[in-house]
């Protein structure tokens, strides 16, 4: 009678075991098993960040031409760069850089840059002459050959070539004629070049067309088109016939992007 109460109560008890076995596989997880379940949770309901917007990204440089061989060109960065200033009445943003190619009036009418940062920079041929290059944080600026054997002599002007953060590079002639760098300049890959052609005081514009072919940029753009006493300081007619590769056409007030 013993035994058999003894083997009937562990028999009840394996039962048991089992039965709760049971409920522990099909009722619920183990609390590290909910721990895992609700950080997995938390994790799939949260919302990715956004990328960030770098923020030394820079926009495209913007060149207005003023007309005559004056240009303003505002950079990526938001500098100011005035080019031999003259025609045009667009100066009310204030310069950081100041460039001027020679010495004549018509390319040195500073003071109608009436406002100037701090730290504006003016660079004249003399400077460019002596110093070539300038690597400021904006732009870098090269000077180049300029001249000719009727009004400019070659010792006393310049040209530029002004390379931007965005790799892109503009050349301006200056008053010139054929220079011997000019076969030179094709290795700098120009995006846009400016050839004086009024052939009064410079090259004519066969001749213009010639540097323009030896220069071979992406853009050629005539300008110095009349004599500076011109009131327009600017002739569309005569634009039309500068018959270079790649012509572009800005008109006095016309700004582009320099993309």
């Amino acid at each position: 009678m013993r035994r058999r109460l003894i083997t009937g109560i562990a028999i009840l008890l394996t039962g048991a075991a089992l039965l709760l076995a049971s409920c522990g596989s099909d009722g619920g997880d183990t609390p590290e098993e909910a721990d895992k379940k609700e950080t997995g949770a938390e994790e799939a309901t949260q919302t990715p960040e956004a990328p960030t917007e770098d923020k030394e990204m820079t926009n495209d440089p913007k060149l207005l031409y003023m007309g005559h061989a004056s240009i303003r060109i505002v950079t990526g960065e938001g500098k100011v760069i005035y080019i031999d200033p003259f025609a045009g009445d667009a100066y009310d943003l204030p310069a950081d850089l100041i460039l001027v190619t020679h010495a004549h009036s018509d390319h040195t009418a500073l003071d109608l840059i009436k406002d100037r940062s701090d730290d504006c920079r003016v660079i004249t041929q003399k400077e460019a002459l002596k110093e070539k290059d300038f690597d400021l944080d904006y732009v870098k600026v090269k000077a180049v050959e300029a001249g000719n054997n009727k009004n400019h002599d070659i010792h006393e002007c310049v040209g530029y070539v002004l390379t931007f953060s965005n790799g892109r590079k503009v050349y301006v002639s200056g008053d010139t004629s054929t220079t011997d760098q000019m076969s030179q300049l094709a290795d700098e890959e120009i995006d846009y070049a400016f050839f004086c052609c009024d052939g009064v005081y410079n090259m004519d514009l066969d001749e213009a067309a010639e540097c323009a072919e030896l220069v071979g940029a992406k853009h050629n753009i005539p300008y110095h088109i009349v004599a500076a006493d011109d009131p327009g300081h600017f002739d569309r007619q005569r634009a039309e016939k500068f018959n270079a590769p790649n012509k572009m056409i800005l008109e006095p007030g016309e700004e582009i992007d320099i993309e």
